[in-house]
């Protein structure tokens, strides 16, 4: 018979000394306890043996002491994962004396942690020990209760139920045994715990990207709908024409929102904490920002155009081209505040995402050629601009945007100079056709 000393001993009545069986005195049991439990602190799996042909009258035979050593790598990701909100436990079936030494180990969970057996609330305790497959099921069906989404790993057959009942099952590649990878949903094929941290981090970047591509294409749509609309609606000129709408839908939006899916991870976004289940993609703080950036577009555009329609004293190509081109830097610059939702351009860094660089430069560079190359001038009614309007186009919305970063001004800040845009257009138009 072999298993834990305190089981073991139960059934014993001699104990074996140099082969001569001789009575289990209480003594003899106190010497063999302090024995384990020296065996045990110095983090060995402590095993009882015992032999016998009745039960109830076993022969105790010894102790045996295994070194299980801890993983390389398994200190820095449980801390990381402790940063990012991740709630990390420990549920093993080895007694107290080698829980504690394991916890005061370098690669510890934690230094200050409480050990208590498996029967008390599992949601404040970090560590359990003495657990049966029973109960590591029940701890998962306590903690998915308590509405976590619970996450285990494991590599021998008692996790299997335990592998099989959590949210997500993640079994040893190569020390799992068959039955707890049959019953997992992930096998971990180098056997690093690290690897938990690099998919948390892949997730969470996922996540944020599509984030980042929401929020760019619905600021950009509202922008150009709103234009349209508030046009129609006032009774205005159209700012763009049908090509240039076009144009700003397929090509300029096209590349650079599909490239802000493959942004690289963030080292700050394993440290956000995690999200609840039933949050939606749209939350209130992204549909906020989202108006937000519209609504400087919308502006700056107006603005643009009421300014040219002054100095032409009418609608000419100039004035669509100078529009269409604020319109689209408005939406570049937008691309580039999109990649992050609190960050700055500078300290994302520039060159980090090189397919969005290359998206950005062909857009910008397309945009020259409609502006200067014949040919598509004549498609989409526009001429060429002197470098003082291109410029002017260009800084107006770096501006704008690093004010929006550094105070995430609210929408009521840009409603009111939007009114009054729309006033002095709607004004200039009257007086031009009169």
């Amino acid at each position: 018979m072999k298993g834990a000393f305190e089981e073991v001993i139960r059934y014993c009545t001699m104990y074996n000394s140099s082969g001569i069986s001789l009575m289990l005195t209480p003594q003899q049991k106190a010497s063999y306890q302090q024995e384990e439990k020296r065996m045990g602190s110095s983090g060995l799996r402590v095993l009882a043996l015992a032999s016998g042909s009745e039960l109830g009258k076993l022969t105790f035979l010894g102790l045996v002491g295994i070194i299980d050593p801890p993983r390389a790598g398994v200190k820095e990701a449980v801390q990381v994962l402790v940063e990012s909100g991740v709630s990390v436990k420990m549920i093993t079936g080895d007694a107290l004396e080698t829980a504690v030494a394991i916890v005061s180990r370098p690669c510890s969970i934690s230094a200050s942690v409480h050990l208590i057996p498996s029967c008390v609330f599992v949601f404040q305790i970090s560590i359990f020990y003495r657990t049966s497959p029973k109960h590591k099921l029940k701890i998962i069906k306590a903690l998915q209760r308590a509405g976590a989404i619970v996450s285990m790993t494991g590599d021998g057959v008692n996790d299997a139920v335990a592998l099989k009942s959590a949210d997500i099952g993640i079994a040893m590649g190569q020390a799992g045994t068959d039955v707890s990878k049959e019953a997992a949903n992930m096998i971990l094929v180098d056997d690093d715990f690290s690897t938990v941290m690099n998919a948390i981090e892949e997730g969470k970047g996922i996540f944020y990207n599509i984030k980042n591509f929401v929020r760019f294409q619905l600021s950009t749509s509202i922008s150009a709908l709103s234009l349209i609309t508030l046009s129609t609606v006032l009774n205005l000129p159209n700012p763009l024409n049908a090509m240039q709408i076009l144009w700003i839908n397929i090509i300029m939006d096209g590349p650079p929102a599909q490239s802000l899916g493959v942004e690289p991870v963030d080292r700050d976004t394993i440290k956000q904490p995690p999200r609840c289940v039933t949050d939606t993609i749209l939350s209130k703080s992204l549909i906020l920002k989202i108006f937000m950036s519209a609504l400087i577009i919308i502006s700056g555009t107006l603005f643009v155009f009421w300014k040219e329609v002054r100095t032409t004293c009418g609608i000419t190509p100039r004035t669509t081209t100078m529009t269409f081109t604020c319109f689209v830097f408005f939406d570049l610059f937008n691309a580039l505040t999109c990649r992050s939702q609190t960050k700055l351009i500078l300290e994302i860094g520039f060159f980090r995402n090189r397919m969005f660089l290359y998206s950005v430069l062909g857009s910008f560079l397309g945009q020259l050629a409609v502006i200067y190359v014949p040919p598509l001038q004549k498609i989409f009614q526009t001429e060429n601009l002197g470098v003082l309007g291109k410029l002017q186009s260009t800084s107006m919305y770096l501006l704008l945007s690093y004010f929006k970063k550094q105070m995430e001004l609210p929408s009521c800040y840009l409603i009111a100079p939007m009114r009054l845009l729309l006033g002095e257009v709607r004004q200039q138009h009257i007086q031009l056709n009169t």
